[in-house]
């Protein structure tokens, strides 16, 4: 632009100068054909300029609006851009709080029905002893002897008779029933373990579980509370017994309600371990064997959030 002004500027100089002489006074006798033609031209400059001055003030209104329309419509999709940014945020923020929501609500719900299938495995043990008990023969009853009849003797060596029981029997029985007596009940623990896991008592909780895994091995129980212990060490920082507690209950009770859970937090573990590559395949196994579980739907966003692509993967 300022190059314009001075080409304009000089242009009305040099025409300014030229309209001038041309006017000059001049002799009369010097007046002539050329000097009639040479102030024709000069008129046809002028007009000429007048020209390119209206056609480049024209155009400088026209792309000075052209800018002012541009300037806007950025401003305008900048705002929409920084609008749908905060919106995307607040959504995957709200989305975060009710995954967690969900995720603790199926908990609780696991452990309600662990609960109820605890209670249902005793009641079915219990109609059992009842109906061996009415099956069961009553006991043949004793000879009565008249009133001052001898007692009865000793059966002969090798021949059969009444021969107490050898006290190594009643001692290993004596034993057995104690052992029943001393173990606590299987329900009423776990249950005090996850009040005191909910309590923050940790050390009186691990022994809670501790105990359901020592006297009942087998019971579908006792992965519950083998998941609760890796719980604690998880909370506790202690994220390679954690990873240990979680290889229990995967490798011992495979079809427990908690092993998707398990897996996952055997997942995270290993990431609070710096071990991403381990981490990344649990999770990734949690996704393949259990897809619908809202377990699986974390482990997808923590994959997401380490920039790990989701591959099928082999189960092992």
């Amino acid at each position: 632009m300022p190059k314009t002004c001075l080409f304009r500027s000089r242009f009305f100089s040099a025409a300014i100068l030229t309209v001038a002489f041309a006017f000059m006074p001049v002799p009369a006798h010097a007046a002539s054909k050329e000097i009639i033609e040479l102030q024709t031209q000069v008129q046809q400059l002028l007009d000429m300029v007048q020209r390119i001055q209206s056609t480049l003030d024209t155009r400088l209104s026209v792309v000075q609006h052209l800018a002012e329309q541009t300037a806007d419509n950025a401003n305008q999709v900048t705002a929409n851009v920084n609008a749908l940014e905060q919106k995307l945020a607040a959504q995957n923020e709200a989305g975060a709080g009710k995954l967690d929501a969900v995720s603790g609500q199926v908990q609780s719900l696991n452990d309600s029905v662990d609960e109820l299938k605890s209670r249902i495995a005793k009641l079915d043990k219990l109609v059992q002893d009842l109906q061996v008990q009415l099956q069961a023969p009553p006991a043949a009853a004793a000879p009565a002897q008249s009133p001052g009849a001898p007692p009865p003797m000793p059966a002969p060596n090798g021949a059969p008779g009444n021969a107490p029981a050898p006290a190594a029997n009643q001692t290993g029985n004596q034993t057995a029933n104690q052992t029943a007596n001393q173990a606590p009940p299987l329900q009423e623990t776990l249950q005090a373990g996850v009040r005191d896991y909910n309590a923050a008592r940790y050390d009186v909780a691990a022994s809670e579980f501790q105990d359901v895994i020592h006297y009942y091995p087998l019971d579908e129980l006792a992965g519950t509370a083998q998941f609760y212990l890796g719980e604690i060490a998880y909370r506790q920082l202690n994220f390679s017994d954690a990873v240990k507690d979680y290889n229990a209950v995967l490798e011992g009770f495979p079809g427990s309600s908690k092993a998707p859970a398990a897996q996952l937090r055997k997942g995270l573990a290993l990431l609070q371990l710096n071990k991403k590559a381990a981490g990344s395949h649990e999770l990734q196994l949690l996704i393949q064997r259990h897809p619908q579980t809202p377990e699986a739907a974390q482990a997808r966003t923590k994959l997401n959030a380490l920039g790990v692509r989701i591959t099928p993967t082999s189960s092992h």
